[in-house]
Protein backbone atom coordinates (compact mmCIF):
# COMPACT_ATOMS: atom_id res chain seq x y z
CA UNK A 1 0.00 0.00 0.00
CA UNK A 2 1.49 3.59 -0.67
CA UNK A 3 1.72 7.04 0.93
CA UNK A 4 -1.41 9.13 0.84
CA UNK A 5 0.21 12.27 -0.06
CA UNK A 6 2.51 13.54 -2.61
CA UNK A 7 5.59 14.08 -0.68
CA UNK A 8 8.43 11.91 -0.46
CA UNK A 9 8.37 8.23 0.88
CA UNK A 10 9.98 8.34 4.58
CA UNK A 11 9.36 4.55 6.38
CA UNK A 12 9.03 1.75 4.02
CA UNK A 13 7.67 -1.71 4.95
CA UNK A 14 7.66 -4.27 2.35
CA UNK A 15 6.68 -8.17 2.86
CA UNK A 16 7.19 -7.55 6.24
CA UNK A 17 6.52 -10.72 8.97
CA UNK A 18 7.68 -10.44 12.42
CA UNK A 19 7.42 -13.93 14.60
CA UNK A 20 8.14 -14.61 17.99
CA UNK A 21 9.23 -18.33 19.75
CA UNK A 22 9.22 -21.42 17.69
CA UNK A 23 7.71 -24.42 17.02
CA UNK A 24 4.19 -24.91 18.49
CA UNK A 25 4.87 -21.83 20.76
CA UNK A 26 5.80 -19.36 17.13
CA UNK A 27 3.72 -16.25 17.38
CA UNK A 28 3.37 -14.29 14.01
CA UNK A 29 2.78 -10.99 15.24
CA UNK A 30 3.19 -9.25 11.62
CA UNK A 31 2.33 -11.34 8.31
CA UNK A 32 3.54 -9.92 5.21
CA UNK A 33 2.92 -6.25 5.54
CA UNK A 34 3.16 -3.56 2.92
CA UNK A 35 3.13 -0.52 4.22
CA UNK A 36 4.70 3.45 3.49
CA UNK A 37 4.48 6.54 5.53
CA UNK A 38 5.01 9.70 3.68
CA UNK A 39 7.24 12.74 4.83
CA UNK A 40 4.66 14.93 6.81
CA UNK A 41 1.27 12.63 7.40
CA UNK A 42 0.03 12.48 10.40
CA UNK A 43 -1.48 8.27 10.57
CA UNK A 44 -3.18 6.43 13.03
CA UNK A 45 -2.58 2.59 13.49
CA UNK A 46 -4.95 1.11 15.20
CA UNK A 47 -6.69 -2.43 15.80
CA UNK A 48 -7.59 -5.04 18.65
CA UNK A 49 -4.91 -6.02 21.12
CA UNK A 50 -2.89 -8.52 19.32
CA UNK A 51 -3.25 -7.09 16.00
CA UNK A 52 0.01 -6.09 15.33
CA UNK A 53 0.02 -2.46 15.70
CA UNK A 54 2.82 -1.76 18.66
CA UNK A 55 5.35 -4.39 16.75
CA UNK A 56 4.68 -2.31 13.41
CA UNK A 57 5.64 0.90 15.66
CA UNK A 58 8.69 -0.63 16.88
CA UNK A 59 10.00 -1.78 13.92
CA UNK A 60 9.26 1.61 12.49
CA UNK A 61 11.18 3.40 15.33
CA UNK A 62 13.95 0.75 15.10
CA UNK A 63 13.37 -0.98 18.44
CA UNK A 64 12.92 -3.84 16.71
CA UNK A 65 13.31 -5.80 13.28
CA UNK A 66 11.75 -8.06 11.20
CA UNK A 67 11.74 -11.58 10.67
CA UNK A 68 11.55 -11.17 7.59
CA UNK A 69 11.08 -8.71 4.56
CA UNK A 70 12.46 -5.21 4.84
CA UNK A 71 12.07 -1.66 6.12
CA UNK A 72 13.86 1.19 4.61
CA UNK A 73 13.95 4.58 5.77
CA UNK A 74 14.43 7.24 2.83
CA UNK A 75 15.45 4.13 0.44
CA UNK A 76 18.21 3.49 3.33
CA UNK A 77 17.76 -0.54 4.47
CA UNK A 78 17.53 -0.40 8.09
CA UNK A 79 18.63 -4.63 8.62
CA UNK A 80 21.85 -3.08 7.16
CA UNK A 81 23.00 -0.88 9.57
CA UNK A 82 25.19 -1.89 12.57
CA UNK A 83 23.50 -1.28 16.09
CA UNK A 84 25.75 2.24 17.17
CA UNK A 85 24.18 3.52 13.58
CA UNK A 86 20.58 2.62 15.16
CA UNK A 87 20.96 4.12 17.89
CA UNK A 88 22.12 7.84 16.61
CA UNK A 89 19.47 7.26 14.23
CA UNK A 90 16.70 6.94 17.14
CA UNK A 91 18.12 9.59 18.89
CA UNK A 92 18.56 12.09 16.09
CA UNK A 93 15.31 11.21 13.91
CA UNK A 94 12.35 9.82 16.51
CA UNK A 95 10.87 10.97 19.24
CA UNK A 96 8.83 8.67 21.45
CA UNK A 97 5.75 9.01 23.55
CA UNK A 98 4.68 6.39 25.60
CA UNK A 99 1.38 6.04 27.45
CA UNK A 100 3.23 5.55 30.80
CA UNK A 101 5.32 9.19 29.96
CA UNK A 102 8.58 7.41 31.11
CA UNK A 103 9.75 10.43 33.41
CA UNK A 104 12.64 10.38 35.49
CA UNK A 105 10.55 10.35 38.87
CA UNK A 106 13.10 12.33 41.35
CA UNK A 107 14.54 14.93 38.05
CA UNK A 108 13.00 17.91 37.53
CA UNK A 109 10.60 18.37 33.93
CA UNK A 110 13.94 20.28 32.44
CA UNK A 111 15.76 17.50 32.81
CA UNK A 112 14.02 15.18 31.50
CA UNK A 113 13.49 16.80 28.66
CA UNK A 114 17.06 17.52 28.23
CA UNK A 115 17.67 13.88 28.86
CA UNK A 116 18.23 13.28 24.78
CA UNK A 117 20.48 15.80 24.22
CA UNK A 118 22.95 14.17 27.12
CA UNK A 119 22.73 11.12 24.72
CA UNK A 120 23.34 13.19 21.77
CA UNK A 121 26.69 14.69 23.13
CA UNK A 122 25.36 18.18 23.76
CA UNK A 123 26.60 20.77 26.60
CA UNK A 124 25.15 21.31 29.33
CA UNK A 125 23.89 25.26 28.48
CA UNK A 126 22.79 24.35 25.28
CA UNK A 127 20.97 21.24 26.31
CA UNK A 128 18.95 23.80 29.33
CA UNK A 129 17.70 26.51 27.14
CA UNK A 130 16.70 23.68 24.22
CA UNK A 131 15.28 21.80 27.07
CA UNK A 132 13.60 24.73 28.68
CA UNK A 133 12.25 25.82 24.64
CA UNK A 134 10.55 22.71 24.37
CA UNK A 135 8.87 23.10 27.23
CA UNK A 136 7.52 26.35 26.30
CA UNK A 137 6.57 25.06 23.03
CA UNK A 138 4.32 22.62 24.79
CA UNK A 139 2.62 24.90 27.18
CA UNK A 140 4.67 24.21 30.06
CA UNK A 141 7.22 27.08 30.39
CA UNK A 142 7.55 28.22 34.13
CA UNK A 143 7.36 24.46 35.31
CA UNK A 144 10.68 23.96 34.34
CA UNK A 145 11.60 23.06 38.04
CA UNK A 146 9.01 20.72 38.76
CA UNK A 147 9.33 17.36 39.54
CA UNK A 148 6.69 14.71 37.88
CA UNK A 149 5.04 14.00 41.50
CA UNK A 150 4.01 17.78 41.25
CA UNK A 151 2.70 17.19 37.66
CA UNK A 152 -0.88 16.30 36.32
CA UNK A 153 -1.33 13.12 34.13
CA UNK A 154 -1.36 16.01 31.07
CA UNK A 155 0.92 17.84 32.03
CA UNK A 156 3.70 14.83 32.18
CA UNK A 157 2.53 13.56 28.98
CA UNK A 158 3.24 17.08 28.24
CA UNK A 159 7.01 16.86 29.04
CA UNK A 160 7.02 13.54 27.56
CA UNK A 161 6.78 15.42 24.26
CA UNK A 162 9.18 18.37 24.96
CA UNK A 163 11.00 15.31 25.48
CA UNK A 164 10.13 14.26 22.24
CA UNK A 165 10.64 16.98 20.15
CA UNK A 166 13.89 18.62 22.01
CA UNK A 167 15.99 17.09 19.16
CA UNK A 168 14.20 18.21 16.69
CA UNK A 169 12.88 14.98 15.19
CA UNK A 170 11.18 14.41 11.83
CA UNK A 171 9.12 11.65 12.99
CA UNK A 172 7.14 11.32 16.17
CA UNK A 173 5.80 7.59 17.22
CA UNK A 174 3.60 7.86 19.90
CA UNK A 175 2.10 4.54 21.48
CA UNK A 176 -1.56 4.85 23.17
CA UNK A 177 -0.12 8.49 24.37
CA UNK A 178 -3.62 9.29 25.75
CA UNK A 179 -4.32 6.13 27.51
CA UNK A 180 -3.61 7.51 31.57
CA UNK A 181 -5.26 10.51 30.67
CA UNK A 182 -9.12 11.56 30.57
CA UNK A 183 -10.76 12.48 27.58
CA UNK A 184 -9.82 16.64 28.36
CA UNK A 185 -6.44 15.97 28.84
CA UNK A 186 -6.52 13.74 26.19
CA UNK A 187 -7.48 15.88 23.18
CA UNK A 188 -5.23 18.53 24.48
CA UNK A 189 -2.44 16.35 23.94
CA UNK A 190 -3.80 15.31 20.52
CA UNK A 191 -4.47 18.74 19.88
CA UNK A 192 -0.72 19.41 20.50
CA UNK A 193 0.33 16.79 18.11
CA UNK A 194 -1.69 17.78 15.68
CA UNK A 195 -0.02 21.03 15.71
CA UNK A 196 3.32 19.38 16.20
CA UNK A 197 2.14 17.94 12.37
CA UNK A 198 0.54 21.48 10.60
CA UNK A 199 3.35 23.87 11.59
CA UNK A 200 6.41 22.20 12.32
CA UNK A 201 6.08 19.53 9.67
CA UNK A 202 6.73 16.94 11.77
CA UNK A 203 5.75 13.11 10.87
CA UNK A 204 3.60 11.90 13.87
CA UNK A 205 2.62 8.06 13.83
CA UNK A 206 0.07 7.41 16.53
CA UNK A 207 -0.70 3.83 18.09
CA UNK A 208 -4.03 3.37 19.46
CA UNK A 209 -7.35 1.65 19.98
CA UNK A 210 -9.46 4.46 20.99
CA UNK A 211 -11.58 5.80 17.73
CA UNK A 212 -12.05 9.67 19.10
CA UNK A 213 -7.63 9.54 18.94
CA UNK A 214 -7.47 8.28 15.86
CA UNK A 215 -9.98 10.57 14.24
CA UNK A 216 -7.17 13.33 14.39
CA UNK A 217 -5.33 11.99 12.16
CA UNK A 218 -5.31 12.19 8.29
CA UNK A 219 -5.05 8.63 7.71
CA UNK A 220 -6.13 5.79 9.13
CA UNK A 221 -4.51 2.19 9.06
CA UNK A 222 -6.62 -0.82 10.65
CA UNK A 223 -4.81 -4.05 11.74
CA UNK A 224 -6.30 -7.18 12.02
CA UNK A 225 -4.36 -10.63 12.95
CA UNK A 226 -1.38 -9.34 11.61
CA UNK A 227 -2.30 -7.97 8.80
CA UNK A 228 -3.36 -4.44 7.01
CA UNK A 229 -7.38 -4.92 6.90
CA UNK A 230 -7.70 -1.11 5.87
CA UNK A 231 -5.71 1.86 4.73
CA UNK A 232 -7.90 5.34 4.26
CA UNK A 233 -7.27 8.94 4.43
CA UNK A 234 -9.95 11.08 6.27
CA UNK A 235 -10.60 14.20 7.25
CA UNK A 236 -9.10 14.69 10.56
CA UNK A 237 -10.85 16.57 13.73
Amino acid sequence: MGSRTDDPVLLSLRGVTKTYGSGDATVRALDGIDLDVAAGEFVAITGASGSGKSTTMSIFGCLDVPTEGEFRIEGIPVQDLVPDVLSVLRNSRFGFVFQQFNLLARTTALENVALPLVYAGVGKRERLRRAAEALATVGLGGREAARSNELSGGQQQRVAIARAIVNDPEIILADEPTGNLDSKMGKEILQLLTTLNRERGITVLVVTHDTSCAAYARRQVVFRDGRILSDASQEAS
